[in-house]
């Protein structure tokens, strides 16, 4: 029990350190894309904005799993991160 115990507890650490560094690898696109944005013109994002909205329409047509709360977080996320950059 104790081995079963032990093993599953490294098995969460694996995890949590798997989480750690999917964050740091969002986080560091966030950042790349939010400075990218602040160099182009107003009228190219509205043109990217577009852009993503057709290919997420795309998206959710063609993508039988995706739930629509997902697509929902998705899409929500994408426009703050489009008209909201952070600092």
């Amino acid at each position: 029990m104790k081995n079963l115990i032990a093993e599953l507890l490294l098995k969460l650490a694996a995890k949590e350190e798997e989480s750690k560094e999917l964050t740091a690898q969002v986080e560091a696109l966030e950042i790349v894309v939010t400075a990218m944005l602040r160099k182009m013109e107003e009228s190219q994002r509205l043109e990217l904005n577009a852009g993503i909205e057709v290919a997420m329409r795309k998206a959710a047509e063609d993508a039988a799993t995706s739930t629509q709360e997902d697509a929902s977080l998705l899409q929500g996320y994408i426009q703050r991160l489009l008209t909201y950059p952070r600092y």
